[in-house]
């Protein structure tokens, strides 16, 4: 027999299930409205361009499922673009190849990788967008000609 609470979960997630977006844990297609909410509520933000015949992409998405099961990736959402079906989206990125992986802080780019598939340089690109903040117009990086309002690491 089912409890009342399992069944009063069961509503709650199917009904929030239609108004969310994609998080570390799960994978979602590339949508404009998912993508333009995660930004505008200042998400980290993994977008992955993807080809289903693709064996980089195959290594990427086995590397990027165990690190979603990192904690600290929990809040990220991952939005994936069909680089053969989503050709206007793959050109409005700059993307030249599938394999290609963004990472955005809201509306900002952090950082882009295209081919890797060494685990530490794509944990260290999703790292990017954990630590990443708008450098102020008085730091020594701006005065070293990063400029004001561009992107720091921290």
């Amino acid at each position: 027999m089912i409890s009342r609470r399992a069944t009063l979960g069961m509503f709650v997630c199917s009904f929030v299930g239609e108004f969310s977006i994609a998080h570390a844990d799960e994978t979602e297609p590339f949508t404009a409205a998912a993508f333009e909410t995660a930004q505008k509520s200042g998400k980290s933000i993994l977008v992955d361009i993807w080809a289903s015949w693709c064996p980089t992409c195959k290594a990427q998405g086995a590397i990027l499922e165990r690190l979603q099961k990192d904690e600290r990736f929990a809040d990220f959402v991952v939005l994936r673009v069909d680089f053969d079906k989503q050709v206007d989206i793959v050109q409005s990125f700059g993307a030249q190849m599938q394999s290609t992986l963004l990472v955005f802080k809201g509306t900002n780019e952090v950082h882009r990788s295209a081919g890797e598939t060494d685990p530490a340089a794509i944990k260290a690109l999703l790292l990017k967008a954990l630590f990443y903040t708008t450098c102020p117009s008085s730091c020594c990086q701006c005065r070293e000609g990063v400029g004001e309002g561009k992107a720091v690491e921290r």
